[in-house]
């Protein structure tokens, strides 16, 4: 039975994704202490398997009402354009305490660590190899990503499957170049503040660029759906804005951790 709404607001139907993915959540926290604990991955695995089976299911939903049921209004678009941002300042505000932590301890280093930073016996990164490349990376992916932007405004389909193309790339390329380096560290996250607050924010930098990867890869797709018009693509936006966002966070990481903390 179809239903006429007097309003231009979304109302959501009952959806049973908010509940696993809750369930997938809760696998994966208990998985990782376990893990932690006994040194079996098979409860975090499993976790993780309910949650990207969640993360499908839930966003294949969103993208069916937005692109053909039209239930994403102007007025839904813009609460949740509202939605994105305010999101986005709960994240800075989430790597502010990040930040917040390695100032506390640089600016004034106790007598715990010998007074000194980076705390003695650390043996920290050499800013211009790997770090640099990796902001290198990031920015020009920032580029690929605001040409793909102008491209599907102007209707350019191929211009911006290419551009988004290589935006992904970009992405994967430094969540590689990261994970080689953590392999290679000469210090580990139980080496005093110094690599507690290194592995957390650049860890959490790196957890941020791999989502904003998946984001990008379901815009993509999309994209070559013909999803996205140039009135209507806030999926795109939203995914643009988040890692222009992730490219931030990254300038100020390199600069006061990689480079002046060193």
């Amino acid at each position: 039975m179809m239903m006429n709404h007097n309003h231009p607001y979304h109302l959501v139907d009952y959806s049973p994704w908010p509940l696993t993915g809750a369930i997938g959540t809760m696998t994966l926290v208990t998985g990782m202490i376990k893990w932690f604990h006994n040194f079996n991955m098979n409860l975090m695995i499993l976790g993780y398997l309910i949650i990207i089976m969640t993360m499908y299911q839930w966003w294949r939903d969103i993208c069916r009402e937005s692109t053909m049921q039209g239930k994403h209004t102007i007025l839904v678009s813009k609460g949740l354009r509202w939605g994105m941002i305010l999101f986005i300042m709960s994240e800075v505000f989430f790597f502010l305490s990040f930040f917040w932590a390695f100032f506390h301890s640089s600016l004034s280093p106790n007598i715990e660590i010998g007074v000194m930073w980076p705390p003695l016996n650390i043996i920290s990164f050499n800013p211009f190899q790997i770090p640099l490349l990796n902001t290198i990376i990031l920015i020009s992916s920032g580029v690929t990503v605001t040409w793909a932007h102008h491209a599907l405004m102007e209707n350019n389909h191929s211009q911006t499957t290419h551009s988004l193309f290589i935006t992904m790339m970009l992405g994967i390329y430094f969540t590689i170049l990261q994970m080689y380096e953590y392999f290679e560290a000469p210090f580990t996250i139980a080496d005093s503040i110094y690599g507690s607050t290194f592995f957390m924010a650049t860890g959490f930098h790196g957890l941020h660029v791999i989502i904003g990867t998946i984001f990008l890869m379901t815009c993509f797709f999309r994209h070559l759906n013909n999803h996205f018009s140039n009135k209507h693509h806030f999926g795109f936006e939203a995914a643009a804005w988040y890692w222009h966002f992730v490219d931030v966070v990254w300038l100020f990481l390199y600069i006061s951790i990689y480079w002046w903390g060193n």
